[in-house]
């Protein structure tokens, strides 16, 4: 079974979903289109790449996300550091080490550039907070006078996975047309989290002349982390440490969005036990209950979903139903 797949954002929740593509993969799914914000960006460049449920579970789950967290000792200092560092760089940290990271991962299966990809296999969503508009990347960066195929996969991953004020955003630089008439300062845009704008983007492969039908050519599956984070308390010191707990409360409440009922029945809903979305010092026990609860979600999922089936009986519903 063919299926394009929507991995949501989650932060370090997001080892959850590599469980998740283990289950798909053993219960016979094929993943043709991929598409992720945050770290589903992850998720879903590895899938493009080339590497298995397995594989990839052996590489998240054996590594420390502690060492994303990078910063030149001099920001170290305690309480003036961070915050001159936030000043400076516009992050706690700066998303570098991320960056370094997936790009060797991705290299050990030939891939550097989009044009290492087939065309379309892989969408990654981020925030341009300049312009304030959502950005499809390969694709969207035309609109910059960037040529797709020549950016980065692992630069577009830290786009996505940039959560503000965490880690610095990545500066994109107009080119060409998209240049022309602005001022040295404004050729240069700010890119983030794509979760700003779009935490789960399950409309990017829709087939709407499908859609008029009821189903789409190829099913689109989307794997979302779900569940109340155990309440944390944050201690508000000033400004930046103000900053830092609203970015976070906004990223976590992503969890309790709102999804049309058509596509809940197409959703693979993975529980996060509690876990926070940057609680990078995760334990490997903690790691692994996460990796268990995405493998039992998709498992569970795929014992039960038949493509086009639930879809269709909800569209049925809706015809005879005498509230519609």
């Amino acid at each position: 079974m063919e299926i394009n797949a929507v991995f949501e954002g989650g932060g370090v929740k997001g080892i959850s979903l590599a469980g998740a593509v283990q289950a798909s993969e053993e219960a016979g799914v094929k993943f043709r289109r991929v598409a992720g914000t945050s770290s589903g960006s992850i998720v879903a460049s590895l899938l493009a790449a080339g590497y298995s449920g397995e594989e990839m579970s052996r590489i998240i789950q054996g590594t420390s996300f502690r060492s994303f967290l990078k910063r030149s000792p001099v920001f170290n200092t305690k309480l003036v550091g961070p915050a001159l560092r936030v000043m400076l760089k516009k992050g706690l940290y700066s998303g570098e080490a991320l960056e370094s990271w997936i790009r060797g991962i991705l290299r050990q299966k030939g891939i550097v550039s989009f044009r290492d990809l087939p065309p379309g296999k892989l969408s990654i969503i981020a925030s341009d907070i300049t312009d304030g508009r959502l950005v499809v990347l390969p694709d969207g960066l035309v609109e910059y006078g960037i040529n797709p195929e020549y950016f980065e996969v692992a630069k577009a991953v830290r786009m996505s996975c940039s959560i503000p004020y965490f880690f610095d955003p990545v500066m994109l630089r107009r080119s060409g047309k998209a240049a022309e008439g602005k001022s040295f300062a404004e050729q240069f845009v700010y890119m983030v989290d794509g979760g700003l704008l779009s935490n789960f983007p399950m409309w990017l492969f829709e087939d709407k002349e499908a859609g008029k039908q009821g189903a789409t050519k190829v099913p689109v599956v989307g794997y979302q982390m779900v569940g109340h984070t155990a309440p944390q308390a944050h201690r508000i010191t000033g400004p930046f440490s103000m900053l830092q707990a609203l970015v976070e409360t906004m990223l976590s409440a992503h969890d309790e969005r709102y999804i049309e009922q058509e596509k809940m029945v197409r959703t693979v809903k993975i529980p996060t036990l509690g876990i926070g979305t940057v609680k990078f010092e995760l334990t490997p026990e903690e790691s692994a209950a996460l990796y268990n609860s995405g493998y039992h979600a998709g498992q569970e999922f795929f014992r039960k979903w038949r493509p086009g089936r639930l879809e269709k009986r909800l569209i049925v519903n809706k015809k005879v139903s005498p509230h519609s």
